[in-house]
């Protein structure tokens, strides 16, 4: 049996690139972006008013010019257009393009407009109220580095420089395998020696938060049937996530099947709690990986969280970032277990404080609907103490 910090290095010494893709820009939010966006013009490109006014030339005020005559209106979308006399301005609607030889623009709530003239009341700043070209970004410069998650802000900037199209990491298909004959669907009613299924639902849902639909296939307790379709699962699919059979129960099938179709064993059995029974491996053949959790909830969930979802993260370029939290209460030690410990976040102004929750071990399921994520806390004699800084390992 083998450490977490010697589980997770394992399972990180697995992480791969599953190449990239071009999709429609619509269908690349929340993927990873897998090339560099340059600017193709200047932001903005032209000079733009920033304010519904009048556009004039400031030099007119060193005459003491505070009349102007309105030449014309320029709405937003119009081709630039020329203010040629001092002792005229052109009406200027926001987002419009600042017309030649005028370089500032006075807001409608700054004049009076009368019979076609404009009264300027108090001289304006020379300039004020235009965003000029290029002072945002020039033309070439990089607006995003890939290997970031693309968000809405993201999405603005890609259209904005007509990528109708994005390259985005390729996400690893996915197979979610459910083991065991006490296992009902959803939609049926369970009876007494039965429970729906859960667990696999929940790292879907998980899945779909990182642009992975995936597969869900239920095994019962058969070992001809599961090695059957373990081994099609292994041919189809780059990763194999499984929820039960790993312990050492006599219906715990799954490392004998693994071991049978050739699945090289990279470790089974974690010193940590939840989640001991923990099973990883990789079939070099089919060129897929295996995590296989065992099969209480917060046992698969848990370990979802620790390990395939930082190895996801790898994959796709991302990378992992630790986070750390101060308990906001004491917390008891195992001596030789890593503990995850479920935990709610909150703010006391300054730092990110975590309360454990309490829970009926494992199989309580509906405890993680009451949390932010786990608190880690590796093994030792002393006790954990109020005010203690320790990982935090999120779940939302």
């Amino acid at each position: 049996m083998i450490t977490y910090e010697e589980a997770f290095r394992r399972v990180m010494l697995y992480t791969k690139d599953f190449g990239t893709v071009s999709v429609p820009l619509m269908e690349s939010v929340n993927c990873v972006l897998a090339e560099t966006i340059y600017a193709d013009r200047d932001f903005p490109p032209f000079n733009r008013s920033t304010k519904d006014g009048i556009a004039l030339q400031h030099s007119a005020f060193e005459t003491n010019e505070q009349v102007f005559k309105i030449e014309g209106i320029i709405g937003a979308g119009l081709a630039q257009q020329k203010l040629e006399n001092p002792k005229s301005c052109l009406e200027i609607m926001t987002g419009a393009v600042v017309p030649a030889y005028a370089d500032t623009i006075v807001m409608y709530e700054d004049i009076e407009i009368k019979d076609g003239y404009a009264t300027v009341h108090t001289e304006p700043v020379k300039g004020q109220n235009i965003h000029l070209q290029g002072s945002d970004k020039k033309e070439g410069t990089v607006l995003l580095e890939k290997g970031i998650r693309i968000s809405p802000a993201e999405i603005g900037i890609l259209a904005s420089v007509g990528k109708a199209s994005v390259v985005v990491q390729k996400t690893p298909t996915v197979c979610v395998i459910s083991t065991g004959d006490e296992l009902v669907p959803v939609s049926e009613i369970p009876k007494p020696h039965q429970i729906r299924t859960s667990n696999v639902l929940s790292l879907k849902a998980a899945l779909q938060k990182e642009n992975i639909t995936a597969t869900h296939l239920h095994l019962n307790d058969n070992k001809k049937v599961i090695q059957a379709a373990v081994l099609k699962a292994l041919t189809e699919y780059d990763v194999l996530l499984l929820s039960g059979g790993v312990s050492k129960g006599k219906f715990d099938f799954i490392p004998e099947v693994m071991d049978e179709l050739g699945v090289e064993k990279v470790f089974h059995k974690v010193l940590q709690r939840p989640g001991k029974p923990f099973w990883f491996g990789v079939h070099e053949e089919y060129n897929a990986m295996v995590f296989s959790f065992p099969g209480n909830p917060v046992s698969t969930f848990s370990n979802y969280c620790v390990y395939f979802a930082p190895w996801l993260k790898n994959s796709m370029g991302l990378g992992v970032r630790d986070r750390f939290v101060v308990l906001k209460n004491d917390v008891e030690k195992h001596p030789i277990l890593t503990l995850y410990i479920p935990a709610v976040l909150e703010w006391d102004g300054a730092t990110l404080l975590a309360k454990t929750v309490a829970n009926n071990g494992s199989g309580d399921l509906t405890s993680l609907a009451e949390i932010d994520g786990f608190v880690c806390l590796p093994p030792g004699e002393a006790n954990y103490e109020k005010g203690a800084q320790v990982h935090f390992i999120p779940s939302k």
